[in-house]
């Protein structure tokens, strides 16, 4: 198998033909990928638990009424307890990635606490959980029509609801996904 370019930062869309239930119409942000393998952040699939019951819970006080009903994002099925922000712009958090110029994922606590007390970055999303390929298993499900790729769009990650991310992804590619299919074709 060829191995592809890095598709960090870039958006992987669920074509509708992906029957897997946790991943299905959804839309990952892909933090890292290497010939390792990748990890990525699910925009798509937001819980029943919000900010405020986080900060609750890790007993983090809160000033910013803002963000306190905020849901938190299913991430992945990966390490559901573990807590991923992507935020923008980058900051100097105690454990960050850089992704790109303008956008990277935290994992600190000290974030938390001043995305809490509005001192934290402008855009940010919480997610509980990453999703993770092993080395070449994206690669295979891309190769299988599992998903398309987009370069990443910061309005769809911190600015639009996540219900309609998958729609909005599309429309980058500029594709109607009404007219998306779930059946393939071979010419």
């Amino acid at each position: 198998m060829e191995s592809i370019n890095s598709l960090a930062n870039h958006l992987l869309i669920a074509m509708p033909t992906l029957q897997d239930s946790f991943f299905s119409r959804s839309v990952t942000y892909i933090c890292e990928h290497t010939e390792d393998g990748a990890l990525g952040i699910m925009l798509s699939q937001p819980l029943e638990a919000t900010y405020h019951e986080l900060f609750d819970h890790l007993k983090i006080s809160s000033t910013n009424q803002d963000v306190l009903d905020n849901s938190l994002l299913a991430g992945g099925p990966v390490d559901k307890e573990r807590g991923f922000i992507l935020h923008s712009p980058l900051g100097n958090w105690d454990s960050t990635l850089t992704i790109s110029d303008d956008i990277a994922l935290s994992t600190s606590e000290d974030i938390l606490t001043a995305i809490a007390n509005k001192e934290g970055p402008e855009e940010a999303v919480i997610a509980l959980g990453y999703s993770g390929w092993d080395k070449g298993q994206l690669e295979r499900e891309i190769e299988e029509n599992s998903w398309l790729i987009v370069p990443a769009d910061k309005n769809i990650i911190f600015h639009t609801t996540p219900q309609q991310r998958w729609q909005q992804a599309t429309k980058l590619l500029g594709i109607d996904w009404t007219q998306l299919t779930e059946s393939s074709g071979h010419a």
